[in-house]
């Protein structure tokens, strides 16, 4: 396999030691060091950027147990409506070729302290909450349930593993069948918060839009979302726009296909971020002025003159005046 140009951030060329089929268009990496030493440590929910064959570069959650210091696993979603990363990486890469990865992050961390969690996963958003349900063991710290929606028993990674007989009672997986009229009403899931209760949602911009509206009566910080579509995807509509920072007067040109996070980078601006999905509130900036479009699963109304997350958001006037 050969590697275009190497990312600055994927400093672990790992080898594939295992390419396995975890359902239907679904695949699982299996990544080791050359030598077989351990890996990084990594929590549950943690993630990783990945060099695939093409050269593109792409975040993927480890689905594995945190316990196991050998291995990263990774499961993909081949998708043909996609940029070509998943493609790539599942149609390209074979056992024993490198990937340049990087060291693991976390913008979706389980609460340890939890009284209870609630694990709401929609399509390949099962792989972050896998983690974290493996790594429970036997004995989880606190009651857990997992309510998986997918399209089909067939599309389903780990479909007999979360039908495992010891994990009955737990897990809910609904099929809706591509038919929107049969999705699972999460509703009597959500309507009165539990105390201590956390909720952790991976999947669809759909179903994320739909668990935050549900969940809005619950405290912003027992919910969680994470997402795959770093930058927030584009929008039909999308313009460039001029991003402005107050305290130095810098103008930067913001081209559809861009983030505001991205270009401030490139013109050498220091920026704090984790995600790049507008999932974890890492790159919170105070907005000076100019109305945003914001693209976000953190900002609460009230904040929304005030804040914007770089990540994902844009202008929908020609301006924003931002204060790093």
């Amino acid at each position: 396999m050969t590697v275009i140009q190497t990312h600055a951030d994927t400093q672990m060329p790992l080898r594939i030691a295992r390419i396995t089929d975890a359902a239907e268009g679904i695949r699982s990496f299996e990544l080791v060091q050359h030598d077989g030493s351990e890996l990084p440590p990594f929590t549950p929910g943690s993630h990783v950027k990945v060099q695939v064959p093409n050269g593109l570069l792409r975040k993927y959650s480890l689905c594995n147990d945190p316990a196991e210091r050998h291995r990263y696993v990774i499961t993909v979603k081949r998708d043909a409506q996609g940029q070509g990363g998943s493609m790539s990486l599942c149609d390209e890469a074979r056992e024993g070729d490198t990937l340049p990865t990087s060291l693991p992050d976390n913008a979706f961390p389980l609460f340890e302290d939890a009284k209870r969690h609630i694990f709401i996963a929609g399509g390949i958003g099962i792989t972050p909450i896998l983690s974290m349900i493996r790594s429970f063991g036997e004995l989880p710290p606190a009651p857990w349930k997992l309510y998986y929606l997918t399209r089909s028993a067939e599309s389903t990674a780990f479909l007999d593993e979360l039908n495992a007989p010891e994990l009955k009672g737990k897990v809910v997986i609904h099929h809706d069948h591509g038919d929107p009229a049969n999705s699972l009403d999460l509703w009597p899931v959500l309507e009165r918060p539990a105390p201590g209760a956390h909720i952790y949602c991976c999947g669809p911009r759909g179903l994320m839009d739909a668990v935050r509206d549900m969940a809005g009566h619950w405290p912003s910080k027992n919910v969680h979302f994470e997402s795959f579509n770093e930058g927030g995807g584009m929008h039909p509509d999308d313009k460039p726009f001029t991003v402005t920072v107050a305290k130095t007067g810098q103008h930067f040109e913001v081209p559809v296909g861009k983030t505001i996070l991205s270009v401030l980078r490139d013109h050498g601006c220091t920026v704090p971020s984790s995600c790049e999905s507008g999932t974890c509130g890492t790159c919170r900036t105070k907005l000076v002025s100019g109305e945003a479009d914001h693209r976000d699963m953190v900002l609460m109304p009230e904040e929304m003159e005030s804040q914007i997350m770089i990540c994902v958001s844009r202008a929908k006037g020609g301006e924003l005046v931002i204060d790093l």
